[in-house]
């Protein structure tokens, strides 16, 4: 019975996964977010660019994964990839001052793609950015954790999600962003 159910279960989640359209009433280019250094980033300037989105945190098991989204950054930015880290306490996992997260990115990880301030990614308090992206993409936008990603294409329309498992180096998203650069 249980083995019924879960084959159930997966067929429907299949089914579903992509099947949610959204309206887009607004693009991504629409939204602005505070930067790290209290500066506005306003998204408008990254029009026809390509944008992966990553909620971070410092005390994550995933932090490493800054030193891919850093070469990712280094190797497609001449290409139209723009990598925005959002630090995020959304987990109980990021440290409490912007100018500790800006110094220890830089530090550890010699990041220097742009990075917003500390912002809630999941819940009612979440950036309307985060709401957008689950209004028109579905529940695969909303950040399970820390070091989930987000691909924006040209369009400034949600084109995929990633896990936090998945590493912004590896085949699936590299794939993706050459498809749609």
């Amino acid at each position: 019975m249980k083995k019924k159910l879960l084959v159930g279960l997966t067929i429907f989640m299949f089914f579903f996964k992509n099947s949610f359209a959204g309206n887009y009433e607004k693009v991504f280019y629409d939204f602005k977010i505070e930067g790290i250094s209290g500066e506005v980033i306003d998204f408008n300037k990254y029009k026809n660019k390509v944008i992966l989105i990553v909620n971070t945190a410092s005390y994550c098991g995933f932090t490493k994964q800054y030193a891919e989204l850093q070469e990712l950054w280094e190797q497609y930015k001449s290409k139209g990839l723009i990598v925005l880290g959002v630090p995020s306490n959304s987990f109980n996992q990021e440290k409490k001052d912007n100018k500790d997260i800006k110094k220890f990115c830089e530090v550890n990880f010699n990041i220097s793609f742009p990075l917003s301030n500390i912002t809630d990614v999941k819940g009612e308090n979440a950036h309307a950015l985060f709401k957008w992206a689950a209004d028109n993409h579905g529940r695969s936008a909303i950040p399970k954790w820390n070091f989930h990603k987000i691909l924006i294409n040209k369009e400034g329309k949600v084109e995929e999600t990633y896990a936090s498992f998945t590493k912004p180096m590896s085949k699936k998203i590299i794939s993706k962003i050459e498809s749609i650069l």
